[in-house]
């Protein structure tokens, strides 16, 4: 059961949880600062509003307990609200504008930066904020000097054999992904009475889809009645913990790698070839 503040994440790697002493005090060469972004949103009848948030943090807080001690990881506070004006008008939403998210993030990296942090990884869990933080994550670069990396953990696979091909694609917000996770993760949030299947009729079309090959602008009402898109009927909390495990194996993984990546590197490779 996923507990705030409880844990490895949170006791020992929670970087508020120092003194302003010892933020100065630490190695800082490797060092990697993960800000989590998600979203304050509604997710159709039978999830809460903070889904995405919740599922960002859950997910982390199970991949640092994965790290090794002496691991260079720290943990921001999260970011709960992100970009979310395509769900504007639907109860519960709560919309940051472009300019005030690009706004909030330069600010937190520019202030990393003078504390002297040198990597920040954007841990990204909303899929309206996507665009925005790729475009950020290299502001921050041209601005600062810092090596950026950006990151949605849905990307790792987590759900590959678990998840239908056709829900993965179409089944984007509220589905059976996202309710599987919600239901492992705090499943007295989850109000199976009111989940529902609403899926895009988008199979008919060969290039245009909902997030990638040819993409459409889009607003929640234009592609849904219920505010979901996917099957939350078949979501299941045990689908929910293989895919958070597998997802926070990964992650563990790539936040060690993210530690000893060095831009120098690559150009010291293209010198020598």
């Amino acid at each position: 059961m996923f507990v705030r503040y409880e844990g490895t994440a949170w006791e020992r790697r929670f970087l508020p949880r120092l003194t302003s002493k010892q933020v100065k005090e630490l190695p800082k060469e490797d060092a990697l600062v993960i800000l989590p972004i998600g979203a304050v949103e509604q997710h159709g009848p039978h999830l809460p509003v903070l889904t995405d948030t919740l599922i960002g943090e859950a997910t982390l807080t199970a991949a640092l307990e994965r790290l090794d001690a002496d691991a260079p990881v720290w943990l921001l506070p999260p970011v709960p609200y992100g970009k979310s004006n395509e769900h504007l008008g639907l109860p519960g939403t709560i919309s940051l504008s472009a300019a005030t998210l690009q706004g909030v993030v330069l600010d937190i990296a520019e202030s990393l930066k003078l504390s002297g942090f040198e990597r920040l990884l954007l841990f990204n869990t909303h899929g309206g904020n996507v665009d925005l933080l790729n475009m950020v994550a290299r502001e921050i670069r041209i601005r600062s000097g810092m090596t950026v990396f950006y990151l949605s953990p849905s990307s790792l696979g987590g759900a590959e054999g678990l998840i239908a091909e056709e829900e993965l694609e179409y089944g984007i917000h509220g589905g059976d992904y996202e309710t599987s996770l919600v239901k492992a993760i705090k499943p007295e949030w989850v109000l199976d009475e009111f989940a529902v299947k609403e899926v895009p009729e988008m199979a008919g079309f060969e290039f245009l889809t909902l997030e990638g090959k040819i993409r459409f602008a889009w607003r929640m009402a234009d592609i849904s009645a219920s505010g979901i898109a996917g099957d939350a009927t078949i979501a299941t909390a045990e689908k929910g913990r293989l895919i958070m495990d597998r997802t926070a194996g990964t992650l563990a993984k790539a936040l060690k790698e993210l530690c000893t990546f060095k831009l120098a590197d690559l150009e010291r490779k293209r010198i020598e070839a």
